[in-house]
């Protein structure tokens, strides 16, 4: 079975704490598959997939994505190695505000060395997909609604054709209506290209759309909270 992103050993604490804030010995996603990741504030999700997207380093064991040990890379290397092959979507959508929609993914596409001109052409199938009205392109980001950003946020995360999408808290902003758009959008995306999918959310409603639903608590030994507090 090929294990997409693989988890050894990992142990994280937190500058200034004596108590770590992830202690994993074996955690695993293999290729195409999507996981629903639950568990309770302050259980560390978030931090979770920072160290899977080489934002930050584990204290000790590894972090391996696509058979690459992410420790080993340089911090210019691991920008290149995210950009080409892990697609973000965060909670606030992380878009540049005062800059157009072209111009926010652009940025994203250039650090994997696309052109302008393929960037546009790849987009139009993208918007197209995302039911993003092409004239939005032009538009500042601070301009568009919360599911047009989110859309634009997508676009942004997959330009690059990722075999890894992490997702984080995605939904939080949207109504019912547009949550599920969105869920139903990503796991199409998904069946596509082949990638494999971490979706952190508080949305138990949204467990069924996803592979596994992984418990954090079940996977980190430093946490203190019961797997009933996770749920």
């Amino acid at each position: 079975m090929h294990h997409v992103i693989s988890l050894q050993d990992l142990s994280f604490t937190w500058p200034g704490e004596h108590n770590p804030v992830l202690s994993i010995a074996d955690f695993k996603v293999t290729a195409n598959q999507s996981i629903f990741l639950l568990g309770a504030s302050g259980s560390g999700k978030s931090t979770l997939l920072k160290l899977i997207g080489g934002l930050m380093l584990p204290d000790t064991g590894t972090v391996e994505v696509l058979n690459t040990n992410l420790a080993k890379l340089s911090n210019r290397q691991r920008d290149a190695f995210r950009a080409r092959h892990i697609g973000f979507i965060f909670q606030q959508f992380n878009l540049i505000p005062y800059l157009d929609v072209y111009t926010n993914i652009l940025v994203s596409a250039s650090l994997n060395g696309m052109k302008a001109t393929a960037v546009r052409n790849k987009l139009k199938d993208i918007m197209a997909a995302l039911s993003l009205a092409p004239e939005l392109l032009d538009r500042r980001a601070d301009q568009l609604s919360a599911g047009q950003q989110q859309r634009a946020a997508i676009a942004r995360a997959i330009i690059n054709d990722p075999e890894v999408i992490i997702a984080d808290e995605p939904t939080s902003a949207l109504d019912v209506e547009a949550r599920d758009s969105f869920v139903r959008l990503l796991l199409s995306i998904r069946e596509h290209s082949g990638a494999s999918i971490i979706f952190v959310s508080h949305d138990r409603q949204l467990m069924p759309h996803f592979d596994h639903v992984q418990r954090i608590a079940d996977i980190n030994a430093a946490s203190h909270r019961s797997v009933n507090d996770a749920v």
